[in-house]
């Protein structure tokens, strides 16, 4: 009852900011300074977005207002999007992370597919043949690791593909942890708060590695209550060794800060976020060499990471200031400005062929090579509902994780999870 009130109390004054004043009739021959609005879930960005759009808010005549929700937040999007909608308020533009999303608010979504950009990406999101969603980025994730770190322990980082290979590695540095420094092996976070760390990108593990980009035979198989189970077993096996060699608090108590932390000082060899913590860990003046390497979540080799579209902005179609919102979209493909947001500000892989800028960062400049050599799996999470990861599967993880349940019960608790969607 105490999170709930909480999170009552958290969407009441974020929409109370967010949204007010939005959606009114600011046109440009109106007298009224028009208002544009974006709700967007990416923290790490945040600061840089802002400052963008501020800029290009003051060279068009119009007051453009970020609202950021994620990261450690307990607060999500559809969270304020539900609220919002339901007090005939919504922004202007808002991210969803994909289909399962886009279908729930597929009615205030605005038809994009005359715009220009459309033409220059190939991750566009699409449904039933028309565009509805503008790639944010294009982003990666496998197993960050220290470059550094590994070369004293005498690690190759090219061996990490499997479970034994990684089993092996994470058993031979956490006996050497005074030697290097470490608090633990793995900074990986489980909280229940952290369960898109867990139910999103972890569990992405068991839906896609190994198979060909854009497979969704394991997705259609759960979504039908049909579980594999040689294939969940070796991935309960996985995500049982994660959290065997991470530092303890930080699993079931420690938020974004806290996991990111921990690699950024040096206390953990690897880390379980994507290219876009690059921005924290640079901030926290690290500068040491690394990359990623794939997840080893199978007994089988797996020679790839995952990377794909995060998330997709989309148009109110309800909005007064639909011209706006399509300007802003356009000019970050296609200006000087919006490039350098993209790349060099935010520090993202620009998903438009216009950009010519690359990232800086060493994750996504790993991320930028992995795909350059075709070796990705798809993002698979995204079929399955949010309700479904955040609140059946991340409890599930946090159990696993605060030791109420062991591996045999977490496969179990899995196993019933997915029969339950039949």
């Amino acid at each position: 009852m105490k999170k709930i009130l909480v999170v009552l109390v958290l969407l009441t004054a974020l929409v109370g900011t967010a949204f007010a004043g939005g959606n009114q009739e600011g046109v440009k021959d109106s007298g009224v300074r028009p208002t544009l609005e974006l709700l967007q879930n990416k923290p790490e960005i945040d600061a840089a977005l802002k400052t963008y759009a501020k800029a290009w808010g003051e060279a068009n005549g119009v007051d453009v207002v970020i609202k950021t929700v994620g990261g450690s937040v307990d607060v999500t999007v559809d969270q304020m999007l539900t609220v919002g909608y339901a007090a005939g308020d919504l922004p202007d533009v808002f991210v969803f992370p994909g289909v399962d999303d886009y279908k729930k608010w597929s009615e205030v979504i605005l038809d994009v597919s005359d715009q220009k950009w459309v033409k220059d990406t190939a991750v566009e999101f699409v449904y039933d043949g028309k565009v509805y969603g503008f790639p944010v980025a294009v982003e990666g994730w496998g197993m960050a690791y220290n470059a550094e770190i590994l070369k004293a322990a005498g690690v190759d980082p090219a061996s990490l593909v499997n479970l034994s290979a990684y089993k092996a590695a994470f058993e031979k540095m956490d006996s050497m942890k005074a030697e290097l420094g470490l608090d633990s092996v793995v900074s990986m976070a489980a909280s229940i708060s952290m369960s898109w760390v867990t139910a999103h990108h972890n569990f992405n593990s068991l839906l896609s590695n190994g198979l060909p980009y854009g497979d969704l035979s394991v997705v259609n198989g759960l979504l039908a209550g049909k579980v594999d189970m040689d294939r969940l077993e070796q991935y309960a096996e996985w995500v049982g060794l994660l959290f065997k060699y991470a530092d303890q608090a930080v699993l079931t108590t420690g938020d974004y800060d806290a996991q990111v932390g921990a690699f950024a000082s040096g206390k953990a060899v690897f880390l379980h976020q994507g290219n876009w913590a690059d921005g924290n860990i640079e901030g926290a003046g690290a500068t040491f060499k690394r990359a990623f390497a794939p997840h080893g979540s199978m007994n089988a080799a797996t020679d790839g990471i995952f990377v794909a579209a995060p998330a997709y902005y989309a148009i109110n179609k309800d909005s007064k200031v639909i011209d706006f919102a399509k300007q802003f979209l356009n000019d970050l493909v296609y200006t000087d400005d919006g490039h350098n947001y993209m790349v060099k500000e935010a520090g993202m892989i620009p998903a438009y062929s216009t950009v010519k800028l690359s990232p800086t960062s060493p994750l996504s400049q790993s991320v930028q090579k992995w795909a350059a050599d075709g070796k990705v799996y798809s993002w698979s999470q995204y079929y399955f509902s949010e309700d479904f990861r955040n609140n059946t599967l991340g409890p599930i993880y946090n159990q696993f994780a605060g030791g109420n349940i062991n591996e045999t019960q977490f496969v179990a608790a899995l196993k019933g999870a997915f029969e339950g969607l039949k």
